[in-house]
């Protein structure tokens, strides 16, 4: 019996070295999960037993240490989750490994090629839509087509100190007939630019009469060509302030190169009349041309954002995270992925940080969970775990060899 007890020890022993050594040569794998073996003792009828079975590698699912990340679309999580990746077949597959890339046809997909699943966003502007269904994420190509500018906004100071002047003199050529003239870029269905002139003309004390034009392509008057120009009359309190209400002029346009004419609702309300120089801050408006994407990242919500040329940002999808009531029970398909099973439990799909999901955070990678130095330590007290059950044999050996010599 002897034999058979030193030679279970042997094979636990060889087995537990086993699952150190490939620990130690995960140490370096992204959202590398590092095991534990389990032994159980062996009875059979015995009172002293007849040795030692491995009960079996138990997966240690605690969060490894979120490093930089290499690449715009790496990931990592910290917490509870894991990344829900399908294969070209549609074999739903759970990974902590958050190294990603995109195909060549715009799918974000790992080192194995499955397909990153999430929310695609939709719509324009693109936005998520609640109960979507879950589907492999796309980073689509080409460029961002133009929006039409139909608001924007004109704040600053005109100068209290101003001469009065007749707004029925107005005449843009003639820099005396008004007191100051700003712009603001706007664009139309097609993104063609179109430059605002707004005039304004002191009529009074606190009053004052604001002029417009899209100097791109002005509106005319028929038969006469002359520049019809959008007004509106602003007045302002002892203080300062405006109170007009409200404070809108409208900018109509003709049509520029094929593009629908521009109507564009300019808010005045940030206007204010101070003793100082007159002067605009930043005035603005929400089109924009058509743009080239320049590239994309993923935020710390787990939204794929694009960045585009014409300066604009673009929500694309929104990653998934998934998670079970019994991790240890997920089976274990190499390539760094589990796969569901019952002992694991269905899985719960959700976004980061709701529930009881992680965070999920962008341009982050989660390293291997592996402890080198208990590693070590483990593989010195398997060895010498091996080195005593040989010994066990070697014993048995010689007392057999001395029962065999006696006469």
């Amino acid at each position: 019996m002897g034999f058979s007890q030193g030679l279970s020890g042997l094979n636990a022993a060889s087995q537990a070295l086993d699952v150190v050594g490939n620990n130690i040569a995960n140490s370096q794998t992204v959202g590398f999960k590092s095991g534990a073996i389990a032994f159980a003792d062996v009875f059979a009828g015995s009172q002293v037993g007849m040795g030692v079975q491995v009960a079996g590698v138990n997966q240690n699912f605690s969060g490894g240490i979120l490093a930089q990340g290499n690449g715009a679309l790496d990931m990592g999580i910290q917490g509870n989750g894991f990344f829900r990746l399908v294969n070209d077949a549609g074999k739903v597959y759970y990974s902590r490994n958050g190294q990603f890339k995109t195909n060549e046809n715009g799918f974000i997909i790992n080192n194995q090629n499955m397909m990153l699943t999430g929310y695609q966003a939709t719509g324009t502007p693109p936005a998520i839509i609640p109960g979507s269904p879950l589907g492999p994420i796309k980073i689509p190509g080409g460029q961002m087509p133009a929006s039409a500018s139909t608001t924007g906004t004109m704040s600053g100071n005109l100068n209290s100190s101003e001469e009065i002047k007749d707004p029925l003199q107005f005449d843009p050529a003639k820099g005396d007939s008004y007191n100051y003239m700003s712009q603001v870029d706007a664009y139309d269905s097609l993104g063609n630019k179109h430059t605002v002139n707004v005039y304004y003309v002191k009529t009074a004390d606190n009053q004052w009469t604001a002029f417009s034009s899209d100097s791109s392509a002005p509106v005319t008057e028929p038969g006469t060509g002359e520049v019809v120009y959008n007004q509106l009359d602003l007045q302002f309190d002892s203080n300062g302030a405006l109170t007009t209400d409200p404070a809108t002029l409208n900018v109509k346009s003709s049509s520029l190169n094929g593009g629908n004419p521009l109507d564009l609702a300019l808010d005045l309300t940030g206007m204010s009349q101070q003793s100082a120089d007159s002067e605009m801050t930043s005035p603005s408006t929400n089109g924009y041309p058509p743009g080239q994407m320049n590239g994309y990242l993923v935020g710390d919500n787990g939204q794929v954002e694009a960045s585009y040329s014409n300066g604009q940002k673009q929500l694309i999808a929104q990653v998934v995270l998934s998670s079970f009531t019994n991790t240890g029970g997920l089976s274990s398909e190499g390539n760094n992925c589990w796969s569901e099973t019952p002992q694991s439990g269905q899985p719960v799909n959700g976004i980061s940080g709701s529930g009881n999901l992680g965070m999920l955070f962008g341009n982050r990678l989660e390293a291997s969970n592996v402890d080198l130095g208990q590693e070590m330590v483990n593989m010195i007290v398997y060895q010498r775990n091996y080195q005593s059950n040989s010994q066990t044999i070697k014993t048995q050996s010689e007392l057999l060899q001395t029962l065999a010599n006696l006469r």
